[in-house]
């Protein structure tokens, strides 16, 4: 009776002490859900072109260097997940197009909307950002290097590319991630906003 006692006690202790976890990570999410990005309007104080585009985009790099943004843009073939960017735990590949490969393509097992019962994330194009596009391990002035060169953006001009940004439902999911998961700071309007005003600006980048 003692013994079946002490298990008890053990067990009620473990899972009092796992849900204590689970509610300050979902804390610690919410409190950081909060954070904001800085207007555009609150930049018009800068009156150099380029310093102001600088600071502009050194804004927008706050939801750049995100994990949310740098877990889909690995500079390998395997994605990334959580806060601290780990490998994928099953193991996929990038696969020809960004979708994996036979028999663990990324439609296995993410849908095409969020299943927060099992904690997986899901969007209908669920990808990963093409390789030409690797952000993870890259400082934000390459990284707005590189999304200024058509070789490496797929050809698109840089008014394309804040399009993008600004509007696609994909990296859109980045604010709406499912239960247990950080967002960016700010909105995505709010990002796009930064990104053309950096645009309209001279489209200048951080040396580093």
């Amino acid at each position: 009776m003692v013994e079946k006692r002490i298990i008890g006690v053990v067990v009620l202790s473990a899972t009092l002490s796992a849900v204590a976890w689970h509610l300050m990570h979902a804390d610690l999410v919410h409190a950081q859900s909060k954070a904001t990005l800085a207007p555009v309007s609150s930049f018009d104080n800068i009156t150099d072109a380029r310093r102001r585009s600088l600071a502009l985009f050194n804004e927008a790099g706050k939801v750049i260097m995100h994990p949310r943004c740098l877990n889909c843009h690995p500079s390998d073939d395997t994605p990334r997940q959580g806060e601290d960017m780990r490998v994928h735990a099953q193991p996929v590949e990038r696969g020809p197009n960004g979708t994996g490969i036979p028999p663990l393509r990324c439609s296995t097992c993410h849908g095409k909307a969020n299943f927060d019962a099992a904690g997986i994330p899901g969007h209908p194009r669920w990808r990963l950002a093409p390789i030409e596009m690797a952000w993870l391990g890259q400082s934000l002035g390459a990284i707005c290097e590189q999304i200024k060169d058509p070789q490496r953006n797929g050809g698109k001009t840089v008014e394309q590319i804040v399009r993008h940004m600004g509007h696609d439902s994909l990296v859109g999911w980045a604010w709406h991630p499912g239960a247990g998961r950080e967002p960016p700071p700010g909105t995505q309007e709010e990002f796009g906003d930064l990104m053309e005003a950096w645009m309209k600006m001279g489209a200048y980048c951080p040396k580093s």
